[in-house]
């Protein structure tokens, strides 16, 4: 009861407030209880001190896969600018209300997927409920999609300037596989970090070791890789069980 009543009195007031790490925020009263999981710092601190350690108010950062927002809002606030996309219509309102609530004057959002060309695509939830952070192109038949646009990296990095990004985050649901290859040529050239969720478990059994080491193997021009845990992570390494079974992130640095 307690708890209707207070949510209740968030969306009455507009906004709750929170904190991102080291960040105070007004942020959107639908997703309270993520707000709060986040403010006790138990949501992904590996995360938002990566987002610390690379971004600076001289350079940009380039978040593709959004959500509502909690990486840009944060990122927002340590980069000179923000390009994020966010292709799930109900996650993008969020992202949008979020923004608006903070006056952050230095984001453009995107409400498109970048994929491989420019087109229209299905696209639902893994997690059948849509706004719910597991929007994929993978998942083209799922219950209660939607149509996105869609948008080739070509298309982006050719109609904006992203030559000051020193951090790129991806987190895809699973199409990194395809959409990240068309990204390798730019990633060479600008050398930004890049912190990338990978999502095996959403591939084929019999494919998704090979998918991983050939999108490490391509990667493989960045000196360093780590995991979440600040563990090394090779080309070989990353077929192991402990990356194909679950959802890890890795981050890729150096020259």
């Amino acid at each position: 009861m307690l708890t209707r009543v207070r949510k209740a009195i968030y969306r009455m007031r507009g906004h709750v407030s929170g904190r991102l790490a080291d960040e105070e925020f007004r942020l959107d009263p639908y997703h309270s209880k993520f707000w709060h999981k986040a403010a006790s710092g138990t949501w992904e601190p590996e995360t938002f001190a990566i987002l610390r350690d690379h971004l600076d108010k001289n350079h940009d950062y380039l978040d593709i896969g959004a959500w509502i927002g909690p990486t840009v809002l944060y990122g927002a606030r340590k980069a000179r600018h923000v390009w994020c996309f966010e292709p799930d219509p109900v996650a993008f309102r969020h992202l949008a209300w979020n923004i608006e609530l903070n006056g952050m004057t230095n984001v453009s959002a995107f409400s498109a997927a970048l994929s491989e060309d420019f087109g229209v695509a299905r696209m639902a939830s893994f997690g059948g409920e849509a706004g719910d952070s597991m929007t994929s192109l993978l998942n083209a038949n799922g219950r209660g999609g939607n149509d996105v646009l869609t948008l080739g990296w070509e298309q982006f990095a050719g109609a904006v300037d992203l030559s000051g990004v020193s951090l790129v985050k991806m987190d895809i649901e699973g199409a990194e596989f395809s959409v990240l290859p068309t990204l390798i040529p730019w990633l060479k050239e600008n050398r930004p970090a890049l912190f990338l969720s990978t999502h095996a478990p959403f591939l084929d059994d019999g494919s998704r070791a090979k998918q991983m080491a050939d999108l490490f193997e391509q990667l493989s021009f960045y000196d360093q890789c780590q995991d979440e845990t600040g563990k090394p992570v090779s080309a070989v390494s990353v077929t192991d069980a402990r990356y194909l079974d679950r959802f890890p992130t890795f981050l890729f640095s150096g020259q």
